[in-house]
């Protein structure tokens, strides 16, 4: 877990910047945030070192590229020993397909949201991958018919 770092309003200025354009020049971000260019960059920089600012990347539209088939997918675990929780993760943590993985309360140990080709791509992530993980009891889907929110950016 990341250690709560003091963000003040200079670095609110800067990390919202960010989030809206992360390809934006050092020289236009301080501008925005009014401060000189080399205040920005050690700012930047500080931000993150502190692991504030995790890393840049570009958001893909995951149709235009072909993956149209996209799920949430419940996990349950026969067992919670630690040898099958710890499977599970650094197998998880593997897969392309596997675009967010939560530990939650509830029904399911984990919600997956995961992403494909199509209906057969996915049975194939099932049955190749999933229902092969030792410890796996229940594995549930539901398919999202529309997503109606997805945000990247968080309030700072």
């Amino acid at each position: 877990m990341t250690e709560k770092v003091e963000i003040q309003q200079v670095d609110r200025q800067v990390l919202n910047a960010l989030q809206n354009d992360g390809r934006m020049s050092n020289q236009d971000l301080a501008e925005r945030a009014g401060m000189s260019a080399s205040a920005c960059w050690r700012r930047v920089k500080a931000l993150e070192e502190a692991g504030v600012i995790e890393r840049y990347t570009a958001l893909v539209n995951p149709e235009a590229v072909g993956l149209g088939f996209h799920a949430m997918v419940h996990v349950v675990l026969s067992r919670h020993q630690a040898r099958h929780v710890e499977n599970f993760i650094d197998a998880v943590m593997t897969r392309p397909e596997v675009l967010d993985c939560f530990a939650t309360t509830g029904d399911a140990d984990y919600h997956l949201r995961v992403r494909c080709r199509d209906l057969a791509a996915y049975n194939a992530f099932l049955e190749g991958f999933m229902f092969a993980l030792e410890g796996v009891s229940t594995v549930k889907t539901n398919l999202i018919l529309r997503q109606l929110k997805h945000e990247t950016r968080v309030q700072v």
